[in-house]
């Protein structure tokens, strides 16, 4: 599947808008709308009572997912939001007093909360100083300490779009038997990312970004190890093994990821992910994250070629991703002036932050370029 034929299903493309935005909501494809369309016909005239169709499309929705990120079915839940996923990680580890857990500056609130709140429990926080922006593995690293149990991080951090390197730390924390857990929500589908090559632990992903999905609808990645030593502080009726014999009130939790999920998540979420998958999956993976690099590599080169230098203009390729910032004088004037020139972008704690996804092309770098060109004078 071409270039030209993945933008066909775009239709926002034909009105002449440039959406850039896909670190805060992505686009939803004729895919998708077909998706919801015939979900909400299966449940007004169809087949209402869809229940047996709802678990067939999560074991093949997982089962993609698993595809793309190495693993089986077994080990991903689906949840509502990244937040709660690393809520079950927080709440369940049973750390005590004295026990540390290492985050960095940079983080989304979502991956800082859910351990902060473990601080009534005398779990004390480090958090990594960044550094022009950065947090690199490296700092990451060197700031462990003996009483580390717990690493979390983004894969890429939303502000700056820096993307660490997950198995360098992952690598350190299975040898030191630390657990490694991964914000994945502004990284995964717009990049590859492999768990068993990471060691990753626990992994929390909210499908509305790069995943161009339904807001409310997100997953969960666990390990069998690392599950074996949670506690689970919240069960429901579908978190047991023989969840469908009503009365028995057998509190036997299921031996799979599928606990996490205490009743139904919303099930048009994961027709919708399904819709979306199958687009960057036809379009192929890897050509995904190629295009996603190459569309920030150039942004990046443009934006100097005028004066402007985002935060990552000096960083390999390795360490980028689909995200583009920079600080401007007058970032939120410059976004309103932005917004009239039907570009859609986001400003963030003072810089404007650009994130144009695979299906994106040159031309429409060159517009938004040519734009901010004109704002700067």
């Amino acid at each position: 599947m071409n270039i030209e034929k993945v933008r066909e299903l775009f239709l926002y493309l034909k009105s002449g808008k440039i959406y850039f935005n896909h670190a805060s909501s992505g686009v939803y494809s004729n895919r998708v709308v077909k998706a919801i369309n015939d979900y909400t016909e299966m449940r007004s005239v169809g087949e209402i009572d869809n229940v047996k169709l709802v678990v067939e499309t999560f074991k093949r929705v997982k089962n993609e997912l698993g595809n793309l990120i190495n693993t089986t079915a077994d080990r991903i839940a689906f949840l509502d939001n990244t937040s709660n996923g690393l809520n079950i990680l927080a709440q369940g580890l049973n750390l005590k007093k004295g026990d540390r857990i290492l985050l960095n500056d940079l983080e989304f609130p979502s991956n800082v909360y859910p351990f902060l709140n473990l601080k009534k429990s005398e779990v004390e926080v480090d958090f990594v100083k960044s550094q022009n922006g950065i947090v690199t593995a490296e700092d990451i690293i060197k700031n462990i300490k003996p009483e580390t149990k717990l690493v979390s991080i983004s894969y890429v951090q939303f502000l700056t779009g820096y993307r660490v390197d997950l198995g360098k730390i992952g690598k350190y924390c299975k040898e030191n038997n630390v657990i490694f857990c991964v914000d994945a929500i502004q990284g995964l589908a717009a990049l590859r990312l492999d768990v068993q090559k990471y060691h990753i632990d626990f992994l929390s992903c909210g499908t509305w970004k790069w995943f161009m999905g339904m807001q409310g609808f997100a997953f969960i990645y666990v390990t069998k190890e690392l599950q074996e030593k949670l506690e689970q502080k919240f069960v429901g009726w579908t978190s047991v093994e023989d969840a469908w014999n009503l009365l028995d009130y057998n509190l036997t939790l299921r031996d799979s990821a599928d606990r996490y999920q205490n009743g139904t998540p919303i099930s048009v979420g994961a027709f919708v992910l399904e819709a979306s998958l199958s687009l960057l999956k036809d379009f192929g993976y890897d050509n995904v994250e190629k295009s996603v690099l190459d569309n920030s590599a150039y942004l990046i080169k443009e934006l100097e070629n005028i004066g402007i230098s985002p935060v990552l203009q000096n960083v390999s390729r390795n360490n980028l991703s689909g995200i583009v910032s920079f600080k401007i004088d007058n970032a939120g004037n410059v976004f309103e002036q932005l917004e009239k020139n039907n570009i859609k972008c986001a400003v963030r704690e003072g810089m404007i932050r650009l994130s144009p996804h695979f299906y994106n092309i040159k031309e429409e770098i060159d517009e938004v370029v040519k734009t901010l060109n004109k704002l700067s004078k």
